[in-house]
């Protein structure tokens, strides 16, 4: 077994690209474009709080059920790729991927409702986005 200490990693061609051979041998993947650029774990009921978040400035809470999470560095497009959740008794995710409706370069949101469309606080809400950063 070997162990590799680096700092840095750069690619030969492109600066920020390196591929990275995959399962199997056959395919390859570009290391940067697969890392995740964004996550938050939050706690969205009564005073709305994040547990642990990478390139996260801030959360808001718009009102019950309703978040919005902010980026600290921007994605270079509004075709980023944010995931998100909620975990808690009787609430289900309903995605709003911005205020606006449409996934936004520095912002998505997080609705969370119940079964019958109502929305309600979470406690447990998560969201990862991938894409290419500013």
């Amino acid at each position: 077994m070997s162990t590799i200490l680096v700092n840095t990693l750069t690619g030969t061609t492109t600066a920020g690209s390196i591929a990275v051979t995959g399962e199997g041998n056959s395919t390859t993947t570009n290391l940067q474009q697969g890392l995740c650029k964004a996550w938050i774990n939050m706690d969205g009921s009564g005073t709305v709080s994040v547990r642990d978040s990478l390139n996260n400035s801030s959360i808001t809470d718009n009102g019950t059920g309703n978040y919005t999470v902010r980026h600290t560095n921007n994605f270079s497009s509004a075709n980023n790729s944010p995931v998100i959740g909620t975990g808690s008794t009787g609430a289900r995710i309903y995605p709003d991927l911005a205020d606006s409706g449409t996934v936004g370069t520095s912002v998505y949101g997080i609705i969370a409702g119940n079964a019958s469309g109502t929305l309600t606080d979470a406690r447990i809400c998560t969201g990862h986005a991938a894409g290419d950063l500013a």
